[in-house]
């Protein structure tokens, strides 16, 4: 059997990129977060907002550290499997990964070790402000990845010369037509990734009656924040999908699962897409809402696939059902939040068992959202990597063999595999010991963070209204 280089390459930069993609969102939110909770420690001295920082930073220094790591390795590949994408776009992606590594990098690396280290050793105010700039510095590396990624998706401000990208408007290339949407897109969901982490390891927490009012203040903190975040995303999801209709047609059309150009076109809530039919087998949607959606009037005309070649079409199916469920995801999301809302006003939101282990199974429902989003993303673009100038059969490397794409693959698999379980292992074991207990409401429970998640305390030990006492 004959390896396709392009398909490896393919599968090899899908993996890379979505197995680096969930440490990124989680840190940006968590960041913000982390300098939140300095701050209301700098102006209260509660020793609660104390602890969850500590805490937290802890959490923060093992995910960045895996971050860092895969996303060192992921770089690799541009030369390795890409080379004449490099080649071709290196006037514009060079220089803005250079100012990612130099304006954002750097600051984050610098201030995280006065973050981790400086605790007593520095002011409590220049602590705070290291704080500040960690989460400073994680927004300004996403405003140089996503403005790359976003120019592969909406190029702009540049021309062609002799096969090469040369950039004719720095404004135009680094601001161009998606970005500011993408970058609030992805903004809003690392905000929300990071509270339903906090979120559902402070529900953990109280489901065993650990610092139980240190995680109080956490959850509610969170509950608060999720309420108002979900929804949001909602809407500048919306707006993000407007203009993708814009600039993407055939990548709507392909989240819509609409083959052909019309009006009145329904939304579907599952379908059976065949590419090679070039229809859907089979298919239950709500009449004229897709149209209504994407264009505000019943009558609105959709972009159908078909308006594309077949082989300048993206896989429909993947992108269909990503899609959806990104958007499932998201509707859980605001049913979780407003869950939250009701039983904060009965009184009940710490009382309840149910919503709280809700709460630690949501724990995975962000990442699986992101994930989703980017496959909807990538894939909705194929086969362009520069989206209508440049393919991936055009990017990949000539020299390339099956067998090297094969023998990277695996390469990748095995170093992020490893990756994976040791940042998890020790992840679990920050996670166990939890925070520094100080006070006499969690003495006895230092024990108690010691033994195996099994033999931690439960609601069901005992009476569950000591947690909200």
């Amino acid at each position: 059997m004959e390896l396709d280089p392009l398909l490896l390459s393919r599968i090899q930069f899908a993996f890379v990129v979505c197995f680096h993609a969930i440490f990124p969102v989680f840190t940006i939110g968590l960041a913000s977060y982390i300098a939140v909770l300095h701050g209301l420690f700098y102006k209260t001295d509660n020793q609660a907002w104390d602890r969850l920082a500590q805490f937290w930073t802890k959490v923060f220094a093992v995910v960045f550290g895996m971050g860092v790591v895969t996303g060192i390795v992921m770089s690799f590949q541009f030369g390795t499997n890409w080379s004449n994408f490099s080649f071709a776009t290196s006037n514009f992606l060079g220089p803005v990964l250079s100012y990612e590594v130099v304006t954002a990098f750097f600051l984050e690396a610098a201030f995280l070790g006065v973050l981790l280290f400086g605790r007593g050793k520095v002011p409590e105010g220049v602590h705070l402000f290291a704080a500040i700039m960690v989460a400073v510095g994680t927004f300004i590396s996403s405003f140089w990845i996503l403005s790359a990624n976003s120019w592969m998706q909406t190029p702009a401000g540049y021309e062609m010369i002799d096969g090469r990208f040369h950039i004719t408007s720095w404004m135009a290339a680094i601001f161009n037509p998606s970005f500011w949407y993408r970058f609030a897109h992805m903004g809003m969901a690392s905000f929300l990734t990071g509270g339903f982490v906090v979120a559902g390891v402070s529900a953990w927490f109280l489901l065993r009656h650990r610092d139980v009012e240190a995680n109080k203040k956490a959850l509610s903190m969170c509950l608060w924040l999720l309420l108002f975040l979900a929804p949001a995303q909602a809407v500048i999801g919306d707006f993000h999908g407007l203009n993708t209709l814009e600039h993407q047609p055939t990548k709507v059309a392909a989240m819509e699962g609409n083959w052909e150009t019309s009006s009145n076109v329904p939304l579907l809530l599952f379908a059976l897409p065949d590419q090679e039919a070039q229809s859907n087998r089979f298919e239950i949607g709500i009449p004229s809402l897709a149209s209504i959606v994407l264009t505000h009037s019943a009558d609105g005309e959709v972009p159908g696939v078909t308006e594309m070649a077949p082989d300048e079409q993206p896989p429909v199916a993947l992108v269909f059902w990503s899609f959806r469920v990104m958007v499932a995801i998201g509707m859980l999301m605001i049913g979780v939040a407003i869950a939250g809302l009701l039983l904060r006003r009965k009184g009940r939101v710490f009382q309840s068992p149910l919503y709280l282990k809700t709460l630690v199974g949501m724990i995975v429902s962000p990442f699986l959202a992101v994930l989703a989003g980017w496959v909807v993303t990538e894939s909705g673009r194929a086969p362009w990597l520069v989206y209508g100038v440049m393919t991936h059969a055009q990017g990949l490397t000539p020299s390339l063999t099956g067998g090297m794409a094969l023998f990277t693959l695996i390469g990748y698999v095995a170093v992020y595999t490893v990756v994976f379980w040791v940042g998890v292992y020790y992840l679990t074991r920050v996670v166990r010991n939890g925070m520094i207990p100080d006070t006499a409401e969690v003495s006895g429970e230092v024990e108690r963070a010691k033994r195996p998640f099994s033999a931690a305390h439960t609601p069901f030990d005992g009476d569950f209204e000591g947690a909200s006492k």
